[in-house]
This record gives structure tokens, C-alpha cells and sequence, in this order.
């Protein structure tokens, strides 16, 4: 076998294997690193917006529970000219 095939063979053998496991160890190690301010400055930005429209959509439903009441009020009351 020639040399130069040789450590081609060696280089795709190991090589590749070697490279996956560092991109792997990296990916690890990045987990485990704790959030920056920044990410945990706009994740607190994005809950507080969440929680606002989660309070306006309660108080949309609210109002369509009450205009649906007074709908079927409406129309279950006798009309005056009838």
C-alpha cells in the first residue's frame, strides 16, 4: 500500500470520528453555559408581553361573554309592539 493512501485511510478513518466528537463536546459544553443578560433580558420582555396579551384576550372574552348575554336577552324578551 502506498504511504500516501495509507494516510489518507488513517486521516478518513479516525479523523472524521475525531472531528464529530469535538463538535459534540462543543455542543455540550455550549448547554451548559448560563443564558447572557441580553437573551435573559428579552426573555423577560417576551413573558411580560405574553402575559399582557393573555390579560387583554381574557377581558375580549369577558366582553363577548357579556354581549352575547345581552343578545340572548334581547332576542328571549317579548316586543313591545307584538
Amino acid at each position: 500500500m502506498q504511504p500516501l493512501v495509507f494516510l489518507a485511510a488513517i486521516i478518513l478513518v479516525l479523523g472524521v470520528p475525531a472531528l464529530t466528537m469535538v463538535k459534540l463536546a462543543r455542543l455540550r459544553a455550549a448547554r451548559h453555559e448560563a443564558p447572557s443578560n441580553e437573551v435573559l433580558a428579552r426573555l423577560e420582555s417576551l413573558e411580560r408581553e405574553v402575559q399582557d396579551l393573555q390579560r387583554a384576550q381574557g377581558e375580549t372574552l369577558e366582553r363577548l361573554d357579556f354581549t352575547e348575554r345581552l343578545l340572548t336577552k334581547a332576542r328571549d324578551e317579548p316586543q313591545l309592539g307584538s
